[in-house]
């Protein structure tokens, strides 16, 4: 799966780097390479975490699960 990220360079030199379609999801590294290692790790940590509040609501509730395709 694709996700666009914005890199951004601090005037302290870092870079930050946050995910849009993915609210709350930011990371830094020392460099741009850095951020974009720091910013796939925090991705990846995000959806994991959705996935588990997923399930969990499911489990809960009388829910189904249906994806759509945009």
């Amino acid at each position: 799966m694709s996700y666009k990220v914005i890199i951004e360079e601090e005037n302290d030199g870092r870079y930050s780097a946050s995910c849009p379609g993915l609210p709350g999801c930011y990371s830094w590294g020392h460099s741009k390479k850095e951020a974009l290692e720091n910013i796939k790790e925090a991705i990846e940590g995000y959806l994991e975490v959705a996935d588990e509040l997923i399930n969990e609501k499911l489990r809960n509730k009388k829910a189904v699960l249906e994806e759509i395709t945009v």
